[in-house]
């Protein structure tokens, strides 16, 4: 990649030396792209390099191997969802999930168009009903486009797909009532819009961050990343005082 210009989101800014910052894009073609912003930690590039915004991206490296120097201009942005706790709780752990999960320069194509999609939803419904099913479906799709995916198809115990209401937590497949007969309490529940499609109420939708949560820690957020589940942490926990 000598050179490089797209449109992108923004998903993670660290500290680089005294002025500078590494930024990590998630682009449309080249998937999860790092770059050098110099200058990127002043007062007229932070609210450029905020988590969810988006923005016209040029980055230029003389070799492959090379930390790329990145040059932004924004294109869209989300900074004032940043101040509203639901919203951006929803905005910062999207993008540090996908920040920590996707390895550099493999594209994921349909993974960029649905994180595209739940920000703007998180921005067209800022009171969280309209986005919190978008997000379990984004976490879904992630842990399949890893190779991490959930078996909804049919019941791992009985081999129907009538009333799957489960999945096992260790072979990631969908269960039947009828199959889960006795073993109701070792098993996740499966919200119904997994399946159905359509939107689902508080309870399922935190059955849905509950499952995709176990698998995401389990199997994506190994220990060199656990801090990101912070993030989805507070996230949950906003939610919750939110239903109640």
């Amino acid at each position: 990649m000598p050179h490089l210009s797209t449109l992108a989101i923004v998903c993670a800014v660290r500290a680089h030396g005294e002025h500078g910052a590494i930024a990590r894009l998630l682009t449309p073609d080249h998937g999860l792209t790092p770059g050098y912003v110099r200058g990127g930690r002043s007062r007229a590039m932070r609210p450029v390099l905020l988590p969810g915004n988006v923005v016209k991206a040029e980055f230029r490296a003389r070799t492959e191997e090379q930390l790329a120097g990145l040059t932004v201009e924004l294109a869209h942005s989300r900074a004032p969802l940043h101040g509203e706790p639901l919203p951006a709780a929803a905005i910062d752990w999207s993008c540090a999930l996908t920040a920590a999960s996707l390895p550099e320069a493999t594209p994921y194509p349909a993974l960029h168009q649905a994180l595209a999609g739940l920000l703007d939803a998180v921005e067209a419904a800022p009171a969280a009903r309209g986005w919190a099913v978008a997000l379990v479906r984004y976490e879904l799709l992630l842990l399949a486009e890893l190779g991490f995916g959930l078996d909804l198809s049919r019941c791992a115990a009985l081999g129907d797909a009538d009333d799957l209401a489960y999945v096992s937590p260790r072979s990631a497949a969908a269960v039947s009532r009828a199959g889960a007969l006795g073993y109701e309490q070792r098993l996740l529940p499966l919200p119904p819009f997994l399946i159905e499609g359509g939107m689902g109420d508080w309870g399922q939708i935190l059955d849905g961050l509950r499952l995709t949560g176990f698998f995401l820690e389990r199997s994506v957020l190994t220990d060199r990343r656990a801090d990101v589940l912070a993030a989805r942490e507070r996230l949950v926990e906003r939610l919750k005082r939110a239903v109640a």
